[in-house]
């Protein structure tokens, strides 16, 4: 796997990691829960699935982390792998989330985008 195309896989992670703690740990914060269209009242309904939901994007962010780790510790071949298909959940569902309402698009792009273009570069 190229450097490049690890630099993506590990952007892709950082930005699971920033939803992890957005969405398990900062939730309730008034900023954080505004920014994914909820008022404070539906916060306190939703802050167990956003909290489970948090945790999908940390162990998404730590299969992409671990593809890494292989790559450059000698099985490629796993790593590439593990990477690959961290990055494609991750793809599927920035694809889910635009179905959802097309007014998430800026946010399916943020969250898509970057395991896209890592995917497109293992595949090359």
């Amino acid at each position: 796997m190229s450097v490049f195309a690890q630099v993506l896989v590990a952007l892709a992670a950082a930005l699971h990691v920033l939803f992890f703690a957005m969405e398990s740990v900062l939730f309730m914060r008034p900023a954080v829960h505004r920014r994914f269209g909820v008022s404070r009242e539906h916060a306190e309904v939703v802050r167990p699935m956003a909290f489970n939901q948090g945790f999908y994007n940390l162990f998404l962010a730590v299969g992409a982390v671990v593809g890494i780790v292989l790559v450059n510790t000698g099985d490629e071949s796993a790593g590439v792998a593990t990477a690959a298909f961290a990055c494609a959940v991750m793809f599927g569902a920035s694809l889910v989330l635009v179905a959802t309402d097309r007014k998430f698009l800026p946010a399916a792009a943020v969250q898509g985008l970057p395991p896209l273009a890592a995917l497109v570069l293992i595949a090359a």
